[in-house]
């Protein structure tokens, strides 16, 4: 067997390189067609070929597809610097806040991405297994390319539990095709993507006098596909309003003072009860009681704590209106002495003052919100002792506001489909995201997640109000697009307009039974490729 050619290497990372290019920052989303291309080519073209698997007139300018080894290790290689590259606030978050020395913080961040590139890692060695043939290389590998890339997603999102950037949102802002999401998911989008890339990659398969015609077909199809991006369909009308207030509070590496405590929540009171709140009168449609959003907030909010319940009870009573507000919650059983589990929440504030409901935080953030095998990893104190321990929600159920109902997710959550459609699913006629995206800094993860949370809007057809303590506080409507937006790192108020949705899309009855289908469709391909040796091509030079 054959070592990789050179040249396989060289694709592989490019794709791993052309992958990053895609996400902000930068965000160049027309080369997602095109990104995964490489990667693809590199497996069927990884090796060179033995004497035995063609005529010796012929061994010379041919690469043979590589084996599910080799194949994996391209992959990885492409995965590893895609992570490297896309994740790099990882190395921010450890280092600035989570106290570890730059040496640590950066070592971090190379074992993060060691982990989560086996999934390009499985991708390739899959393609390069359904490749495999005595004749050569298999076109079922580029047919199952697409339903293998979409299969890996859905395991990135169900068994690592971290399906950020999947490749479907980097095309949030293309209307028209992004409204597929609400069919199939984000995985549709992310199907779509891998079929045109495999056409690329298949372009330079095919002998060389049919290499043009297919080069124009893939370029025509990414062109066309696109092209929505420059649609924009009329706007949505609105009949409600909302403040969204970004409080824009420090991340304190200190304790913080009772003064400063003390300050921090007359200020944010002031700031909500001063900004007019403008109701929106259209026939058919009451709006007597408004709405106030708090951020998830890096201040110390105890829901117990009588300076912070009277905050935001007095701020509800002032103003006639419904606070949804982060908060740390416990269980009422234990709150005369603040032990027991204790929750990330959001808690909803009727009119009269009264604590109405909250909803608790299902889906924590590892490292950041609980620490997985704490026992294993006891040695790591100096990160450990900045993770907090918080207990899971048991349910996403709706807040009810007056006579809307409303799907509040935290922070996180909004990057799991499969978790967010459950609040549509369950009645939610509008989405509350409420977020602390200040351990981010100037990275380029706070707009990766807001492109994460607005696919959530598209795949639902809700309108979503996004409330963040530093930034990107934003209303997006049922389309994704975002309609308002408040400057980064100021202490503002959005004025929000929105709609209720109450209809439901095939994403929010259905759930995910694209990428379902898409692996039932790649394991038969997989298993039963032996079946169809007739169909294999014969080898032709490049």
């Amino acid at each position: 067997m054959k070592r990789i050619h050179k040249s396989a290497w060289l694709l592989a990372l490019s794709s791993g390189v052309l992958q990053i290019l895609i996400f902000p920052l930068p965000g160049l989303y027309m080369l997602s067609w095109v990104a995964l291309a490489p990667l693809i080519f590199a497996v069927l073209r990884a090796r060179e070929s033995d004497a035995t698997e063609l005529l010796a007139s012929e061994a010379a300018s041919y690469l043979a597809p590589a084996t599910v080894k080799q194949g994996f290790l391209l992959g990885y290689a492409s995965g590893v610097v895609w992570y490297m590259g896309n994740c790099y606030w990882v190395y921010h978050v450890m280092h600035s806040y989570g106290g570890l020395h730059p040496v640590l913080a950066l070592l971090l961040l190379i074992l993060f991405s060691l982990y989560l590139g086996l999934y390009h890692g499985i991708f390739a060695a899959l393609v390069a297994w359904a490749a495999e043939s005595k004749t050569g290389f298999s076109r079922r590998a580029l047919v199952l390319a697409p339903f293998l890339w979409v299969s890996v997603e859905l395991a990135r999102s169900y068994i690592t539990g971290f399906p950020w950037d999947l490749l479907g949102t980097a095309q949030v802002d293309n209307v028209p095709l992004a409204r597929l999401a609400s069919v199939t998911g984000v995985y549709g989008l992310s199907f779509e993507i891998a079929l045109v890339n495999a056409a690329f990659a298949a372009a330079f398969l095919v002998p060389r006098r049919k290499r043009n015609s297919m080069l124009a077909a893939a370029l025509i199809a990414a062109v066309a596909l696109q092209s929505g991006r420059w649609m924009w369909p009329e706007k949505f009308s609105t009949t409600a309003s909302a403040s969204l207030v970004q409080q824009n509070i420090p991340i304190q590496q200190e304790a913080w003072t009772l003064p400063y405590y003390e300050q921090t929540l007359r200020e944010l009171g002031e700031l909500s009860a001063s900004t007019p709140k403008e109701k929106v009168t259209v026939p058919g449609h009451t709006n007597d009681a408004g709405l106030i959003v708090w951020p998830e907030s890096p201040a110390p909010f105890f829901l117990n704590d009588q300076r912070f319940a009277a905050t935001v009870s007095g701020i509800a009573r002032a103003n006639n209106s419904y606070v949804v507000a982060g908060s740390l919650g416990v269980r009422m059983e234990t709150a005369e002495n603040n032990k027991g589990q204790l929750y990330n929440s959001a808690v909803l504030i009727a009119p009269d003052g009264r604590v109405a409901s909250r909803y608790d935080k299902v889906h924590l953030v590892p490292f950041g919100e609980y620490v997985p095998f704490k026992q294993v990893l006891a040695f790591a104190k100096s990160l450990t002792s900045e993770v907090g321990n918080f207990s899971a929600g048991a349910q996403r159920v709706p807040l009810e506001i007056g006579d809307k109902k409303v799907g509040v997710f935290i922070c996180y959550e909004s990057v799991f489909p499969g978790e967010i459609r459950q609040f549509a699913a369950n009645g939610a006629q509008v989405f509350v995201n409420i977020s602390n995206d200040g351990w981010f800094g100037n990275t380029g993860a706070p707009l990766q997640h807001l492109n994460m949370a607005r696919m959530r809007a598209i795949e639902n057809e809700r309108w979503l109000l996004r409330d963040t303590n530093t930034g990107i506080t934003a209303v997006i409507d049922p389309y994704g697009r975002i309609v308002q937006q408040a400057a980064r790192n100021e202490r503002v108020v959005l004025q929000a307009q929105y709609d209720t949705v109450s209809e439901t899309t095939l994403y929010t009855r259905y759930g995910d039974w694209f990428p379902i289908l898409c692996a039932i469709i790649s394991l038969f391909g997989l298993l039963f490729r032996w079946r169809t040796s007739a169909s294999m091509a014969e080898p032709q030079p490049v």
